[in-house]
C-alpha cells in the first residue's frame, strides 16, 4: 500500500483545491468524492493530471476508471498498481 506520507498528499491535495474550509485530517479516506460532489468531472481531470505529475504515472498509459477516483483509498490503490505495472501486491 501507498504510504501515509503519500496519502497525507492526496488527501492535502483534495482538501486545498476541492474543500478549503475542511482540514486534511477531517477528511476520510473512504469518502466518496464523487458521489458527495466533492469533485466533479472537471475537478476529475484536474485530479488525474495532479497525480500523474506528483507520482511520476503517465496517465496515457494506464487503464483509468472513475472508480480509482472515487476515494482516497481507491486513489492510493490507483497510484500503488500504477507504479506496479498494473499488478496488485
Amino acid at each position: 500500500m501507498i504510504s501515509t506520507a503519500s496519502s497525507k498528499a492526496i488527501r492535502e491535495f483534495i482538501v486545498t483545491t476541492y474543500a478549503p474550509d475542511v482540514s486534511a485530517e477531517e477528511l476520510d479516506p473512504s469518502y466518496d468524492l464523487l458521489d458527495n460532489g466533492l469533485v466533479d468531472s472537471l475537478g476529475l481531470l484536474q485530479l488525474i493530471s495532479w497525480i500523474g505529475d506528483r507520482y511520476d504515472i503517465d496517465i496515457d498509459d494506464v487503464e483509468i476508471a472513475p472508480d480509482d477516483f472515487r476515494s482516497v483509498n481507491a486513489i492510493s490503490a490507483f497510484i500503488e498498481k500504477s507504479k506496479n505495472g498494473g499488478l496488485v501486491q
